[in-house]
């Protein structure tokens, strides 16, 4: 059984490395037996992750929305370490606004700025298709890999623009539209390419996370709690099992899926 989740001799890259879930996917990956290359768009803190904290890793400079971008590490990679067999397409962006004080009537679906949709759907819906495209091309060309491509709950069901009321009722935020709809087509494009690529035997599926306690406000966290049956937001190390099992032969007969880890936000 412990052969079956193993990762050793595998390389594996992660896009977005540096942000909360994305060290974790690298320690897991990595704690499996992997070779992670850690990929974001600050290459001198992506090489010091690796070289501080995984064994035989490396950090390099991505952004996902550039294919020259994507085909540079690619080349970097088969350089370093002959082959690519695991790819995590967990980079994206969640909507900050530049005037906390705005941010109520910005994030309004009515008033929501174009600018923003814009970027989203760059980054977390165009940045999955390059990289997909690019990297598992790669691939084809060896007959196997797993591509684990980081969707979301919001992708599956809209958000409860209540989460964003106080204690006393006040709506201090919307959740805009750009992230629930970008994650939702993730998810489509894993079936799409699982379908497509199935016959080289690579294999697409989705890991959809529930929300991640990060220094949120407090009304927040208890309004996700109440919601939640396990009474809780996810801890970051808590999808660490989920990715591991979609990268290894543990799934081996597992594509184009949604894997829902989320504390059960979405049974009811």
């Amino acid at each position: 059984m412990n052969n079956l989740f193993s990762l050793k001799g595998k390389t594996a890259i992660v896009t977005g490395a540096l942000g909360l879930i994305g060290q974790q996917h690298c320690r897991a990956l990595n704690e499996a037996g992997a070779c992670v290359v850690v990929a974001d768009l600050n290459e001198t803190k992506c090489s010091e992750f690796a070289k501080n904290q995984l064994d035989y890793s490396i950090g390099h400079y991505l952004d996902v929305t550039n294919k020259e971008s994507i085909t540079r590490l690619v080349r970097d990679v088969l350089i370093h370490y002959r082959k690519i067999d695991v790819l995590v397409n967990n980079a994206a962006i969640n909507d900050m606004f530049e005037d906390p004080k705005a941010a109520t009537e910005q994030s309004k679906f009515e008033n929501y700025p174009l600018e923003l949709w814009q970027k989203s759907i760059d980054v977390n819906l165009t940045g999955v298709f390059l990289c997909s495209q690019v990297i598992g091309s790669q691939m084809v060309i060896q007959k196997k890999g797993s591509i684990i491509n980081i969707s979301s709950t919001y992708g599956i069901s809209a958000p409860d623009q209540n989460l964003y009321k106080d204690a006393e009722g006040v709506q201090s935020f919307y959740k805009p539209p750009a992230y629930p709809v970008t994650k939702a087509g993730v998810i489509m494009l894993s079936n799409y390419l699982a379908a497509y690529w199935g016959r080289y035997g690579i294999r697409i599926n989705s890991l959809s996370p529930g929300g991640v306690k990060n220094g949120q406000s407090n009304y927040f966290i208890e309004n996700y709690a109440r919601k939640t049956p396990m009474g809780r937001m996810a801890n970051p190390d808590d999808y660490k099992g989920a990715l591991v099992f979609l990268a290894s032969e543990a799934s081996a007969y597992m594509t184009g899926a949604n894997l829902v880890v989320d504390g059960g936000w979405t049974c009811w």
